[in-house]
């Protein structure tokens, strides 16, 4: 029977019927978003800015950075009065020697690497990561005038009040650095968070409809803001140390000063468009005393059942229990749970990264060994730590080729490759790259005049003496080195990112640059490998350390929480 067209309006919707309706359509589109190809979405302008702002920082520190040893171990030389060596000469400064310059640079870097802690906590718990990047703008500016007035001719002249002025200048640019580094990260992975905080599906050119992926933005921001970095240290890198030879050190720390300031003026006319969360006040702190209490219950003198004890599943349900106990009705919330929840991840993250110290070992390789042995193989003119900026170069080249071609084939081939993956294959990659440096130093004694002494090899007339092996061998292990830094550091920080809470992101990207400290640290240990006749062994020392911790990950890490690698905390 017809409806009578007065009462049209006033027919009844079944409200279970609305919602079968409305579960379908949501289950045709999830069906419909699985079955889509995922892409990364544009680069939101924000996050642009913040990885301009951090090519110049970048461009600062490491401009600033590669002339430290001559400054420190070199004399001051007596062509010029402001430690230029000339077209003839050596630059220097300070004629401490290489066992001083090795000493202060060190500490230099352990102290760039331990103060994103501090900074990290400042920002998650206090002042919020745009403020406390300003703080490590103001003290790193401060760090970079007593720098200048360490390399100014009337003082340089005068070794310990220059030496004096300059570890003071150290002391600053660490802290202005640590705060910096830590917050910038999590900041940009923010803006992306806000621009982009679901999946869509949106039709592109050529009528194909694809489902623009949260995730894979975040990505391809990470890996950009990588290859920020890398340009900024090759320009630095390159154009301070013509600035050294010919110039001075005053004009290095004058121009890595005014290129610094370009920084707070990019985060001053990006401060609003930015997306800033609120710092998370005493829950860090909070967070520490749940955990301490509640391993304090499980000690036993035995340490095979405290370690059982403490890793065991009912650790954190006991700190649920615990916090509902001191809760006023005696109750737990779904907001205390919930904060329980993220403590235990971002412990999950850290336990990550505790692995990767034996990869920075691997790195660290190309900062010194590497740049010695080009010193003993035939360069044909090139300087021997021309190759050094070798590594940074391939980035700027292979990222975008990751970004375009490869992780796309691989997600086109149906192929899992999360993080957890990527950081085992940067292991395995890395000690690749190290078993090419231990047969090219293989070589190099092979064919020496002065066999396994080739790094102190000299003719009768006190001239060096090289190996006819060609320099470029030796930019097989560059590429390696550079592939698994792609697939190790940069998903590190995109995995410090997305695997922390809100409230303690800047902490765990803090936490993560501490892994670079402690491989400095460990580093001390193979220094005898370091010099000839025993290279050979270093460089395969490596490469056994990186293939058995990657091997041991794949068994301890990634075939444990492989299913739960692609749920991020947003």
């Amino acid at each position: 029977m017809s409806i009578p067209s007065a009462d049209k309006d006033n027919v009844a919707i079944d409200p279970e019927a609305t919602a079968d309706a409305d579960a379908r359509v949501s289950i045709t589109l999830d069906e419909e978003m699985r079955s889509l190809k995922k892409v990364s979405g544009p680069i939101p302008l924000n996050a642009c800015l913040l990885c301009l702002a951090e090519l110049v920082e970048r461009l600062s520190f490491f401009g600033t950075s590669i002339v430290f040893t001559n400054f420190i171990q070199q004399p001051l030389s007596p062509l010029s009065g402001t430690g230029a060596g000339l077209a003839d000469g050596q630059s220097g400064a300070l004629g401490l020697g290489q066992r001083a310059s090795t000493a202060i640079t060190t500490v230099f870097v352990l102290w760039c690497y331990i103060t994103p802690l501090f900074g990290g906590y400042v920002g998650d718990a206090h002042l919020g990561r745009f403020k406390t990047i300003w703080m490590g703008i103001a003290i790193r500016l401060v760090g970079h005038v007593i720098l200048i007035v360490a390399a100014l001719p009337g003082v340089i002249v005068n070794q310990s009040a220059s030496l004096g002025i300059f570890v003071t200048a150290l002391f600053f640019i660490g802290i202005g650095t640590g705060f910096f580094q830590s917050n910038i990260p999590p900041l940009l992975g923010e803006q992306c968070v806000a621009a982009y905080p679901e999946p869509v599906v949106k039709t592109i050119k050529g009528g194909e409809r694809v489902v623009v992926d949260p995730g894979l933005t975040i990505s391809k921001v990470f890996m950009y803001f990588y290859l920020t970095i890398n340009v900024g240290a090759v320009i630095g890198q390159i154009s301070m140390t013509y600035c050294e030879k010919y110039v001075g050190y005053w004009l290095v720390y004058t121009a890595t000063a005014v290129s610094f300031i370009i920084c707070p003026l990019m985060l001053f006319f990006s401060r609003k468009r930015l997306v800033l969360l609120p710092p998370s006040g005493a829950l860090l702190a909070k967070a520490a005393r749940l955990c301490w209490s509640t391993a304090k219950r499980r000690w036993d003198p035995n340490p095979i059942t405290t370690f059982r004890k403490l890793t065991a599943k009912e650790f954190w349900d006991d700190a649920k229990s615990a916090e509902a106990a001191v809760s006023p009705n005696g109750m737990q919330s779904s907001t205390s749970s919930d904060w329980i929840d993220e403590v235990k991840m971002t412990l999950g993250a850290c336990t990550v990264f505790v692995w990767f110290p034996i990869y920075w070992l691997t790195y660290n390789q190309i900062n010194n060994n590497l740049t010695s042995q080009a010193a003993t193989m035939t360069t044909n003119g090139i300087p021997n730590d021309v190759l050094n900026n070798l590594s940074p170069l391939l980035l700027i080249f292979l990222i975008p080729i990751c970004d375009l071609w490869v992780y796309p084939a691989i997600r086109n081939m149906g192929l899992e490759f999360g993080p957890l993956r990527k950081f085992f294959s940067g292991f395995m990659v890395g000690a690749v790259g190290m078993a090419w440096a231990a047969v090219v130093q293989h070589y190099v004694y092979a064919t020496d005049p002065c066999g396994s002494h080739a790094t102190t090899c000299r003719d009768p007339d006190g001239n060096s003496v090289v190996s006819p092996v060609n320099v470029w061998t030796q930019s097989g292990c560059y590429i390696l080195i550079a592939i698994s830094e792609i697939l190790a550091a940069v998903t590190g920080i995109e995995y410090a990112f997305t695997k922390a809470p809100k409230s303690m992101r800047s902490l765990v990207t803090g936490l993560f640059l501490l892994t670079s400290a402690l491989s400095a640290a460990l580093g001390e240990a193979f220094v005898s490998l370091s010099s000839d006749p025993l290279l050979v062994w270093n460089y395969a020392v490596m490469a056994v350390l990186s293939a058995i911790t990657g091997v041991a990950f794949w068994i301890c890490v990634v075939r444990v929480n492989d299913r739960d690698e692609e749920k991020p905390l947003h």
